[in-house]
């Protein structure tokens, strides 16, 4: 099992991590660079009636004091069974995002595209930024309903269409990526809700981009919707208090859904039956799928250690095994001595899976317990196991809120850090595959015969066929 106690050492104060080469991570010094009304519902209903002796009769007043008081009673004993309940809709998105101290960070939600070098950025101001290397034109996403973003999700095999979790409701943009727009209207947005199903906090596409899954804290059920017909299907469970993140699987045979108590459950997706697991100390805090779909790693609330439960075709029971330890571990830096590690925030896997990035929580009131994001390799084969690879900091004073590795990257992995100064840094981790030995055994074979035909071709157009024979039959005997 590893443990931090194995790590290198985070870097000094003013430096920041550049890369990955020859299995060390690289670094430098970093450069420095009015008036409203609220609609009181049903309970504002029955206590003005409750007040109102003068103007109803008698026994209605009496009658609404009772129900008022029942309903109160009934909530605070709800309210008791799950705390989240009694928060409000900004607080507990904050609670339960992925994104470290979501109130006040700049970036409130970061999405690559699968398949095209274009990623969404979700800022404090509810605004949603599409960058694209390509394009000089960066569109900016704008709605009414677009507020307290929790999350946002580009749909796979489609390069147009990006979902939002918001306050009230789920859209779906649709953005021409070849439009010159800056400002796409709002026309362009589809709106997806169901009574009772908001804030959502976490939404998760099929991979094959024909299914949307959302959730809510407050909702038992996560909401299946069909974005074409706009039409969602519920999918219904009693116990634990709502669903508070979701995690698809990269082959779509399962669905993570957690939830606000010390339980989370596993969709499988053929037959829409769920595994439940229960957790011992807290809720599952994060989770994150292996390439194959076949294992999952994930955290609990106030645990320090990583999980993994395997998926297979075998029947019988299975137990999750802990394959991390990342309990507080003092280092020494030339700054002094520093404390890593605690709780675990949330958690990345690039699509190779060969690098596992965690965010660590820190604690904000030490300076000597900063957030920090810890880099593990992952390895399969015989046996499946985390390796120590090292930490990734920024400038300073600046910490990790939310990261996400690029889904394509050709030479190894690309985590992508949002930082705490509103700054989007893009990490590269520089590595041959584990995954493809024999692709480039076959490739320097293919390289080798390639090369002895056009030898062949040099010596036959340039000496004729008797010197080409002449010389094939000194070069037979010299191999013999």
């Amino acid at each position: 099992m590893c443990s931090l106690a194995l790590f290198p050492p985070p870097l000094p104060s003013g430096h920041t991590t550049l890369c990955e080469s020859n299995n060390q991570l690289l670094q430098r010094y970093a450069f420095l660079s009015v008036f409203f009304r609220r609609d009181g519902g049903l309970t504002g209903l029955l206590n003005e009636i409750t007040n109102s002796h003068t103007e109803v009769p008698k026994w209605l007043s009496v009658s609404s004091g009772c129900v008022l008081a029942l309903l109160r009673w009934v909530s605070s004993f709800h309210g008791s069974l799950f705390p989240h309940l009694t928060l409000s809709s900004e607080d507990m998105i904050a609670e339960f995002s992925q994104v470290l101290n979501w109130s006040d960070c700049v970036v409130r939600a970061f999405s690559w595209h699968p398949h095209a070098d274009k990623f969404a950025v979700a800022l404090l101001d509810d605004s949603i930024k599409i960058y694209n290397p390509k394009s000089a034109t960066t569109p900016t996403l704008k709605h009414r309903l677009q507020r307290s973003i929790a999350a946002v999700q580009w749909k796979p095999l489609c390069a147009s269409a990006l979902a939002v979790a918001c306050q009230n409701c789920l859209l779906v943009w649709h953005v021409d990526p070849c439009s010159l727009s800056t400002r796409p209207s709002s026309g362009c947005a589809q709106v997806l809700s169901q009574p009772g199903h908001s804030p959502v906090t976490s939404i998760a596409w099929c991979p094959s981009g024909s299914l949307l899954v959302s959730s809510s804290p407050v909702d038992t059920a996560m909401i299946v919707w069909d974005v074409a017909a706009e039409s969602g299907v519920p999918l219904q469970r009693v116990g634990g208090g709502g669903v508070t993140f979701l995690s698809w699987s990269p082959d779509g045979s399962h669905i993570l859904a957690s939830t606000p108590s010390a339980l989370f459950r596993v969709w499988e997706t053929r037959m829409w039956t769920c595994e439940r697991w229960p957790c011992v100390k807290g809720r599952c805090q994060s989770g994150c799928w292996s390439p194959d779909g076949s294992r999952l790693l994930f955290t609990v609330q106030s645990e320090t250690v990583i999980y993994s439960l395997t998926f297979t075709d075998i029947p019988g029971p299975q137990a999750a095994a802990v394959v991390a330890d990342l309990s507080e571990t003092a280092f020494s830096t030339p700054d002094g001595d520093i404390i890593v590690g605690g709780e675990i925030q949330s958690m990345a896997w690039d699509l190779r899976g060969e690098r596992l990035a965690v965010l660590l929580k820190g604690d904000s009131n030490a300076a000597d317990r900063p957030a920090i994001i810890a880099v593990f390799k992952t390895r399969a084969s015989p046996i499946f196991e985390l390796l120590p690879c090292g930490f990734v900091q920024g400038e300073p004073g600046a910490e990790p809120r939310l990261m996400q590795f690029h889904p394509n990257f050709r030479d190894g992995a690309l985590l992508t850090v949002c930082w705490s100064n509103g700054k989007i840094t893009h990490v590269p981790f520089y590595f041959l595959s584990a995954s493809f030995p024999q692709l480039n055994g076959l490739f320097s074979v293919l390289t080798f015969i390639l090369s002895i035909f056009v030898v062949i071709l040099y010596f036959f157009s340039h000496f004729g066929c008797f010197c080409f024979v002449y010389f094939w039959n000194h070069f037979v005997h010299f191999c013999y």
